[in-house]
């Protein structure tokens, strides 16, 4: 049938991800969208638009293929917050382990990004990790922490997260990583040492 497209739409998606994946957005050229995609130029912006449309399409897939994975291991029910902390850096874990997907996550590449990308972007990026934040917050007080140590333990967890994105893109070992998820969870569940007030003399 004249104008029917002669390729899988979802499977170029896939690819043109691992793409933007891979290099970040700065770096993913139009060529090397196409050659990771196998399509042409013409193919390529009538299926998908621009470059930026079609990053935040991928952005959208990777969401949606990886952040059900996370909200999955939130749901628990979790004994007490370290194994909260544990469930949510399993996940990135595992991701990283996968040798057929790139090195690190496209949320973290792309939030090094940031200033390249349009504001639409720019505003999902954040939303998105924003919304990890959030379901970890929700997940920890879940497990019995108190407010201000669900706030604290959310944003201390995100960040570890996206720490072994970047120590994995560097070539840190499997072990390595593992050794770092460890010891957030291990320190999720040690006692606040916080000052009360000013020290003596």
């Amino acid at each position: 049938m004249a104008g029917r497209k002669q390729f899988d739409v979802d499977e170029a998606l896939r690819r043109a991800m691992h793409v933007f994946w891979r290099w970040g957005y700065s770096e993913a050229s139009i060529d090397r969208l196409t050659e990771g995609t196998g399509l042409g130029r013409g193919s390529l912006y009538s299926t998908f638009g621009d470059k930026s449309t079609l990053f935040r399409k991928s952005l959208l897939r990777y969401a949606q293929t990886y952040h059900p994975l996370y909200e999955q291991a939130l749901s628990g029910p979790h004994a007490n917050p370290s194994s909260v902390v544990a469930a949510f850096l399993r996940v990135s874990l595992k991701r990283i382990a996968d040798p057929a997907v790139p090195d690190g996550c496209l949320l973290t590449v792309s939030a090094t990004q940031l200033p390249a990308l349009d504001p639409e972007g720019q505003a999902m990026v954040r939303a998105m990790i924003d919304g990890l934040r959030t379901s970890l917050e929700q997940a920890l007080l879940a497990a019995g922490a108190g407010d201000q140590e669900a706030a604290e333990l959310a944003l201390c967890t995100l960040a570890t997260n996206k720490s072994l994105a970047v120590l994995s893109r560097a070539g840190f070992s499997g072990e390595d990583l593992a050794t770092v998820a460890a010891a957030a969870a291990k320190n999720a569940g040690a006692p606040p040492n916080r000052p009360t007030g000013p020290s003596g003399p």
